[in-house]
C-alpha cells in the first residue's frame, strides 16, 4: 500500500496518476477534493491534526510526504506527520525537500526542510528525500500584473526543475523503494538561468510580455510590507530570500538526477510550461 499526500496539488496528483496501476490511499486535507482514481482509497490528512495521522497511515507500506504549506506551524506539522509514520509502521517514507536544505540555508524555508529530514533521521525511518530546486512552471508567475518579476536575484542562476519531473521520479522511486533506501536526490533542471533569461524564455511560450527588474534587498522587503501590510517577518524573509539564494548561487547547481531516475532529460522550461 502507498499512501500519498498533496494529492490535490501537481507534484502529488502527478505521482496519483502515475501509479494508479498500484494499491493506492490518497491523503487530502479535504477528500472530496482528491483525484478519482480507479480502485484507490480517499483518506482524511491534516498535518495539524495530530491525533488522526497515525489512524490515517494504518497499513501503509510506503508514503510519498508532500511538504506542506507554508506556515509557522510548518515544522511542527511535518513533525506530526514524521511521527505518525513511525506510530503506524510505515515502512519507507519519500519526502519532498529543497535543495541545499540544511540549517543555515540562504532560502530560510530550506532551513524548515533541513529540521524534517533531521526529524526522519531521528525517527530512525527508511527513507528517500527528493531535494527539489525551485519550480520552472511557477517562476515566471511570481509576475505582477505589469508581467514584472521583482526581486533581489541580480546575475544569480538557478537550475529550476519542472513539477512534471518531480513526479516522475516520485513515481520511480515509490515503485522500487528499497532501491532508494538512504538515498537523497537534487532534482534539477537542464540548465541553470538568470530570471531575466526565464522571463525572456517564458514570454515566448506565455505569449505576454515578462521581465525581471532586480532589486536591493531593502528595496524588497520595503515593497513586499507595503504591498501586504500585516505580513509576518517570516514570511517576508521567505519570499525575499527566495531570490537572494538565486543571487548568492545556493541554487545554481544543475545534476543529472532527474535523468538517472526516468531515463530521460529533465525538462527545458519551455516544455515545463507546456507539459
Amino acid at each position: 500500500m502507498i499512501a500519498l499526500t498533496g494529492v490535490t496539488g501537481a507534484v502529488g496528483g502527478g505521482v496519483a496518476s502515475l501509479l494508479a496501476d498500484r494499491p493506492l490511499r490518497l491523503l487530502a486535507r479535504d477528500p472530496a477534493r482528491a483525484p478519482r482514481i480507479e480502485g484507490a482509497e480517499t483518506k482524511a490528512f491534516d498535518y495539524a491534526d495530530r491525533d488522526g495521522l497515525a489512524a490515517a497511515l494504518d497499513g501503509v507500506d510506503a508514503l510519498f510526504f508532500v511538504s506542506g504549506s507554508e506556515s509557522a506551524e510548518r515544522r511542527r506539522q511535518h513533525r506530526n506527520v514524521v511521527d505518525a509514520a513511525r506510530e503506524a509502521g510505515v515502512q519507507h517514507l519519500v519526502y519532498t525537500s529543497f535543495a541545499g536544505a540544511s540549517a543555515d540555508a540562504t532560502f530560510t524555508l530550506g532551513r524548515d526542510h533541513a529540521d524534517t529530514e533531521a526529524a526522519i533521521r531521528e525517527a530512525g525511518l527508511t527513507a528517500t528525500l527528493l531535494r527539489d530546486n525551485l519550480y520552472s512552471d511557477l517562476l515566471p508567475f511570481f509576475a505582477d500584473d505589469t508581467g514584472t518579476i521583482l526581486g533581489p536575484a541580480g546575475d544569480g542562476r538557478v537550475a529550476a526543475v519542472a513539477r512534471a519531473d518531480v513526479a516522475d521520479v516520485a513515481a520511480a522511486v515509490l515503485r522500487e523503494p528499497a532501491h532508494h533506501a538512504g538515498r537523497t536526490y537534487t532534482l534539477t533542471g537542464p540548465e541553470a538561468l538568470t530570471m531575466t533569461e526565464i522571463a525572456a524564455r517564458a514570454a515566448a511560450v506565455l505569449g505576454r510580455p515578462l521581465r525581471f527588474v532586480d532589486q536591493t534587498v531593502q528595496e524588497a522587503y520595503a515593497q513586499r510590507a507595503a504591498d501586504y501590510p500585516g505580513t509576518p517577518d517570516w514570511q517576508l524573509d521567505a519570499w525575499v530570500s527566495t531570490y537572494v539564494a538565486i543571487r548568492d548561487g545556493s541554487l545554481a547547481e544543475v545534476t543529472g538526477d532527474v535523468e538517472r531516475l526516468t531515463g530521460r532529460p529533465p525538462l527545458t522550461i519551455e516544455q515545463a510550461l507546456t507539459a
